[in-house]
Protein backbone atom coordinates (compact mmCIF):
# COMPACT_ATOMS: atom_id res chain seq x y z
CA UNK A 1 0.00 0.00 0.00
CA UNK A 2 1.80 3.37 -0.99
CA UNK A 3 1.26 6.15 0.89
CA UNK A 4 -0.34 9.09 -0.45
CA UNK A 5 0.98 12.27 -0.13
CA UNK A 6 -1.19 15.33 -0.14
CA UNK A 7 -0.19 18.76 0.19
CA UNK A 8 -2.33 21.10 0.87
CA UNK A 9 -2.17 24.52 -1.14
CA UNK A 10 -1.04 27.30 0.84
CA UNK A 11 -3.70 29.73 2.03
CA UNK A 12 -3.01 33.36 1.67
CA UNK A 13 -4.34 35.08 4.10
CA UNK A 14 -5.71 38.74 2.88
CA UNK A 15 -6.31 41.38 5.32
CA UNK A 16 -8.50 43.96 4.61
CA UNK A 17 -6.76 47.27 4.68
CA UNK A 18 -8.43 49.70 7.07
CA UNK A 19 -8.06 53.45 6.38
CA UNK A 20 -6.70 55.57 9.04
CA UNK A 21 -8.39 58.50 8.87
CA UNK A 22 -6.59 60.10 11.79
CA UNK A 23 -3.34 60.16 9.40
CA UNK A 24 -5.93 61.49 6.40
CA UNK A 25 -6.98 64.43 8.73
CA UNK A 26 -3.34 65.20 9.27
CA UNK A 27 -2.51 65.21 5.71
CA UNK A 28 -5.44 67.35 4.72
CA UNK A 29 -5.19 69.86 7.48
CA UNK A 30 -1.32 69.77 6.08
CA UNK A 31 -2.20 70.48 2.68
CA UNK A 32 -4.56 73.16 3.26
CA UNK A 33 -2.52 74.80 4.97
CA UNK A 34 0.32 74.89 2.28
CA UNK A 35 -2.30 76.00 -0.16
CA UNK A 36 -3.26 78.97 1.92
CA UNK A 37 0.54 79.80 1.86
CA UNK A 38 1.29 79.18 -1.45
CA UNK A 39 -1.25 80.19 -3.38
CA UNK A 40 -1.29 83.84 -3.22
CA UNK A 41 2.47 83.65 -3.50
CA UNK A 42 1.65 82.01 -7.07
CA UNK A 43 -1.15 84.12 -8.20
CA UNK A 44 1.63 86.99 -7.30
CA UNK A 45 4.05 85.23 -9.26
CA UNK A 46 1.41 84.78 -12.33
CA UNK A 47 -0.18 88.50 -12.39
CA UNK A 48 3.63 90.11 -12.39
CA UNK A 49 3.89 88.79 -15.62
CA UNK A 50 1.43 90.63 -17.45
CA UNK A 51 1.08 94.53 -18.46
CA UNK A 52 -0.39 96.69 -16.26
CA UNK A 53 -3.56 97.57 -18.09
CA UNK A 54 -4.38 93.83 -18.56
CA UNK A 55 -3.64 93.55 -14.18
CA UNK A 56 -5.83 97.10 -14.51
CA UNK A 57 -8.79 95.50 -16.29
CA UNK A 58 -9.13 92.04 -15.15
CA UNK A 59 -7.24 92.16 -11.64
CA UNK A 60 -5.43 88.82 -10.35
CA UNK A 61 -3.84 86.32 -13.22
CA UNK A 62 -3.84 82.77 -12.59
CA UNK A 63 -2.02 81.98 -15.30
CA UNK A 64 1.35 83.34 -16.72
CA UNK A 65 1.69 85.91 -19.50
CA UNK A 66 4.02 87.30 -21.65
CA UNK A 67 5.89 90.00 -19.79
CA UNK A 68 7.99 88.40 -17.33
CA UNK A 69 11.77 89.68 -18.91
CA UNK A 70 10.52 92.84 -19.52
CA UNK A 71 8.73 93.16 -15.56
CA UNK A 72 11.51 91.62 -13.71
CA UNK A 73 14.05 93.83 -16.01
CA UNK A 74 12.51 96.82 -15.17
CA UNK A 75 12.60 95.44 -11.01
CA UNK A 76 15.85 95.05 -10.92
CA UNK A 77 17.69 97.26 -13.21
CA UNK A 78 15.23 100.59 -14.10
CA UNK A 79 15.93 103.65 -12.05
CA UNK A 80 12.74 104.52 -10.32
CA UNK A 81 11.63 106.47 -6.68
CA UNK A 82 11.44 109.99 -6.39
CA UNK A 83 14.73 110.64 -7.73
CA UNK A 84 14.72 108.27 -10.40
CA UNK A 85 18.33 107.01 -9.01
CA UNK A 86 17.62 104.20 -7.38
CA UNK A 87 16.89 100.21 -8.83
CA UNK A 88 15.77 97.49 -7.58
CA UNK A 89 19.53 96.15 -7.72
CA UNK A 90 20.78 98.99 -5.06
CA UNK A 91 17.80 98.01 -2.88
CA UNK A 92 18.43 94.16 -2.95
CA UNK A 93 21.84 94.71 -2.48
CA UNK A 94 21.20 97.09 0.86
CA UNK A 95 19.16 94.38 2.04
CA UNK A 96 21.57 91.85 2.04
CA UNK A 97 24.23 93.90 3.67
CA UNK A 98 21.48 94.65 6.24
CA UNK A 99 20.50 90.86 7.01
CA UNK A 100 23.85 89.49 6.67
CA UNK A 101 25.25 91.92 9.13
CA UNK A 102 22.36 91.60 11.53
CA UNK A 103 22.76 87.87 11.35
CA UNK A 104 27.01 88.13 11.87
CA UNK A 105 26.74 90.89 14.21
CA UNK A 106 23.83 88.93 16.97
CA UNK A 107 26.06 85.48 16.46
CA UNK A 108 29.11 87.00 17.75
CA UNK A 109 28.11 89.50 20.13
CA UNK A 110 25.24 86.12 21.55
CA UNK A 111 28.18 84.16 21.56
CA UNK A 112 30.33 86.27 23.73
CA UNK A 113 27.70 86.80 26.28
CA UNK A 114 26.69 83.21 26.64
CA UNK A 115 30.53 82.42 26.99
CA UNK A 116 31.15 84.80 29.57
CA UNK A 117 27.74 83.46 31.66
CA UNK A 118 28.30 79.93 31.66
CA UNK A 119 32.18 79.40 31.61
CA UNK A 120 32.97 82.81 33.82
CA UNK A 121 32.76 82.76 37.40
CA UNK A 122 31.36 85.84 38.28
CA UNK A 123 29.02 87.61 40.98
CA UNK A 124 25.49 88.40 39.63
CA UNK A 125 26.53 86.45 36.45
CA UNK A 126 22.80 84.16 36.60
CA UNK A 127 21.48 87.84 37.18
CA UNK A 128 22.91 89.48 34.62
CA UNK A 129 21.37 86.26 32.28
CA UNK A 130 17.82 86.96 33.17
CA UNK A 131 18.37 90.79 32.95
CA UNK A 132 19.40 90.18 29.33
CA UNK A 133 16.23 87.64 28.75
CA UNK A 134 13.75 89.97 29.96
CA UNK A 135 14.81 92.69 27.32
CA UNK A 136 12.37 90.01 25.17
CA UNK A 137 9.72 92.41 26.47
CA UNK A 138 10.65 95.24 25.12
CA UNK A 139 10.54 95.15 21.27
CA UNK A 140 12.11 97.61 18.90
CA UNK A 141 9.30 99.40 18.53
CA UNK A 142 9.14 100.21 22.32
CA UNK A 143 12.49 101.30 22.53
CA UNK A 144 12.34 103.38 18.75
CA UNK A 145 12.67 106.80 19.90
CA UNK A 146 15.59 106.50 22.12
CA UNK A 147 17.39 104.33 19.73
CA UNK A 148 16.49 106.72 16.69
CA UNK A 149 18.04 109.44 19.55
CA UNK A 150 20.98 107.40 19.85
CA UNK A 151 21.93 107.16 16.63
CA UNK A 152 21.20 110.48 15.19
CA UNK A 153 23.28 111.76 17.84
CA UNK A 154 26.15 109.76 16.79
CA UNK A 155 25.84 111.09 13.67
CA UNK A 156 25.38 107.16 11.91
CA UNK A 157 21.61 108.46 9.85
CA UNK A 158 21.59 106.92 6.33
CA UNK A 159 24.57 104.66 6.90
CA UNK A 160 24.95 101.01 7.33
CA UNK A 161 26.31 101.35 11.03
CA UNK A 162 23.33 102.75 11.58
CA UNK A 163 20.73 99.99 10.09
CA UNK A 164 23.10 97.53 12.09
CA UNK A 165 24.91 98.02 15.13
CA UNK A 166 21.72 99.15 17.24
CA UNK A 167 20.33 96.33 16.74
CA UNK A 168 22.90 93.46 16.95
CA UNK A 169 22.03 92.84 20.67
CA UNK A 170 20.46 89.29 20.74
CA UNK A 171 18.19 87.76 24.32
CA UNK A 172 17.13 85.10 21.97
CA UNK A 173 20.48 84.24 20.26
CA UNK A 174 22.29 84.77 24.16
CA UNK A 175 19.88 82.07 25.80
CA UNK A 176 19.96 79.41 23.00
CA UNK A 177 24.06 79.54 23.07
CA UNK A 178 23.82 79.26 26.91
CA UNK A 179 21.66 76.39 27.13
CA UNK A 180 24.03 74.52 24.08
CA UNK A 181 27.79 75.60 26.04
CA UNK A 182 25.89 74.28 29.73
CA UNK A 183 25.44 70.77 27.44
CA UNK A 184 29.34 70.83 26.54
CA UNK A 185 30.99 67.97 28.78
CA UNK A 186 32.94 69.92 30.99
CA UNK A 187 35.92 66.87 30.48
CA UNK A 188 36.49 69.08 27.09
CA UNK A 189 36.97 72.29 29.45
CA UNK A 190 39.41 70.23 31.89
CA UNK A 191 41.52 69.14 29.10
CA UNK A 192 41.82 72.36 27.15
CA UNK A 193 43.61 73.55 30.44
CA UNK A 194 45.69 70.40 30.55
CA UNK A 195 46.48 71.68 27.26
CA UNK A 196 47.31 74.93 28.33
CA UNK A 197 44.70 76.41 26.13
CA UNK A 198 43.28 79.64 27.65
CA UNK A 199 39.78 81.05 27.59
CA UNK A 200 40.13 82.70 23.87
CA UNK A 201 41.55 79.95 22.38
CA UNK A 202 39.65 77.60 23.94
CA UNK A 203 36.51 79.55 22.60
CA UNK A 204 37.75 79.76 19.07
CA UNK A 205 39.05 76.03 18.78
CA UNK A 206 36.63 73.96 20.72
CA UNK A 207 33.25 76.28 21.57
CA UNK A 208 32.59 77.12 17.83
CA UNK A 209 33.44 74.23 16.07
CA UNK A 210 30.96 72.72 18.11
CA UNK A 211 28.45 75.24 17.33
CA UNK A 212 28.41 75.23 13.82
CA UNK A 213 24.51 73.57 13.41
CA UNK A 214 23.91 76.08 16.30
CA UNK A 215 25.38 79.28 13.96
CA UNK A 216 23.59 77.85 10.87
CA UNK A 217 20.00 77.93 12.72
CA UNK A 218 20.64 81.27 14.68
CA UNK A 219 21.83 82.86 11.08
CA UNK A 220 19.04 81.28 9.36
CA UNK A 221 16.50 83.03 11.72
CA UNK A 222 18.56 86.16 12.66
CA UNK A 223 19.46 86.71 8.52
CA UNK A 224 15.42 86.55 7.82
CA UNK A 225 14.22 89.02 10.64
CA UNK A 226 17.01 91.40 9.82
CA UNK A 227 15.99 91.16 5.92
CA UNK A 228 11.93 91.85 7.17
CA UNK A 229 12.52 94.52 8.93
CA UNK A 230 10.75 97.73 7.56
CA UNK A 231 10.02 100.12 10.65
CA UNK A 232 13.73 100.91 11.57
CA UNK A 233 15.10 101.40 8.25
CA UNK A 234 12.12 103.81 7.78
CA UNK A 235 13.54 105.99 10.36
CA UNK A 236 17.22 105.34 10.05
CA UNK A 237 17.09 106.24 5.69
CA UNK A 238 16.34 108.94 4.03
CA UNK A 239 18.65 108.57 0.97
CA UNK A 240 16.97 106.64 -1.50
CA UNK A 241 20.18 105.23 -1.95
CA UNK A 242 20.05 103.49 1.30
CA UNK A 243 16.84 101.75 0.80
CA UNK A 244 16.35 98.04 1.34
CA UNK A 245 14.08 96.35 -0.34
CA UNK A 246 11.46 96.15 1.95
CA UNK A 247 11.68 99.73 2.72
CA UNK A 248 12.01 100.67 -1.15
CA UNK A 249 9.54 99.24 -2.70
CA UNK A 250 6.82 101.60 -1.88
CA UNK A 251 8.90 104.75 -3.07
CA UNK A 252 10.10 102.57 -6.49
CA UNK A 253 5.97 102.31 -6.75
CA UNK A 254 5.22 106.12 -7.39
CA UNK A 255 5.59 105.57 -11.13
CA UNK A 256 2.01 106.37 -13.24
CA UNK A 257 1.75 105.52 -16.79
CA UNK A 258 -1.07 106.08 -19.18
CA UNK A 259 -4.08 107.47 -17.64
CA UNK A 260 -3.42 107.40 -13.45
CA UNK A 261 -3.14 103.31 -14.36
CA UNK A 262 -0.42 102.11 -11.27
CA UNK A 263 3.00 100.04 -12.13
CA UNK A 264 0.87 96.47 -10.77
CA UNK A 265 3.09 94.27 -12.81
CA UNK A 266 6.88 96.31 -11.20
CA UNK A 267 5.18 95.74 -7.98
CA UNK A 268 4.70 92.20 -7.48
CA UNK A 269 7.79 91.42 -9.08
CA UNK A 270 9.21 93.46 -6.62
CA UNK A 271 7.06 91.86 -4.00
CA UNK A 272 8.52 88.72 -5.60
CA UNK A 273 11.76 89.27 -5.53
CA UNK A 274 11.78 90.19 -1.76
CA UNK A 275 10.71 87.04 -1.17
CA UNK A 276 13.32 85.09 -2.74
CA UNK A 277 16.32 85.04 -0.82
CA UNK A 278 14.74 84.27 2.81
CA UNK A 279 12.99 81.20 1.25
CA UNK A 280 16.16 80.10 -0.86
CA UNK A 281 18.06 80.05 2.60
CA UNK A 282 15.44 78.44 4.22
CA UNK A 283 14.89 75.68 2.09
CA UNK A 284 19.15 75.20 0.94
CA UNK A 285 19.99 75.23 4.93
CA UNK A 286 17.00 73.76 5.94
CA UNK A 287 18.80 70.38 7.34
CA UNK A 288 20.88 72.76 9.39
CA UNK A 289 17.98 74.62 11.09
CA UNK A 290 15.81 71.62 12.43
CA UNK A 291 19.51 70.15 13.44
CA UNK A 292 21.02 73.12 15.08
CA UNK A 293 17.50 73.53 17.36
CA UNK A 294 16.47 70.00 18.04
CA UNK A 295 19.81 68.28 18.20
CA UNK A 296 20.34 67.12 21.88
CA UNK A 297 23.86 64.74 21.33
CA UNK A 298 26.44 67.37 21.59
Amino acid sequence: MTDVQTTAAPQTVRRKKTIKWRKVGDHAILIAGSLLMLVPVLMVLTTSTFDNVTIHKEGIQFYFGDQFAENYRKAMFEKGGFTKTVDGARMLMNSLILGIGFAVGKIVISMMAAYAIVYFRFRFGTVAFWMIFTTLLLPLEVRILPSYEVVQSLGMLNTYQGLIIPLIASATGTFYFRQFFKSVPEELLEAARIDGAGPFKFFIDILVPLSQTMIAAMFIIMFVFGWNQYLWPTLMTTDEGMFTLVRGIKQIMQVWIGANIPDYGLAMALAIIAMTPPVAIVIFFQSWFVKGLTESDK
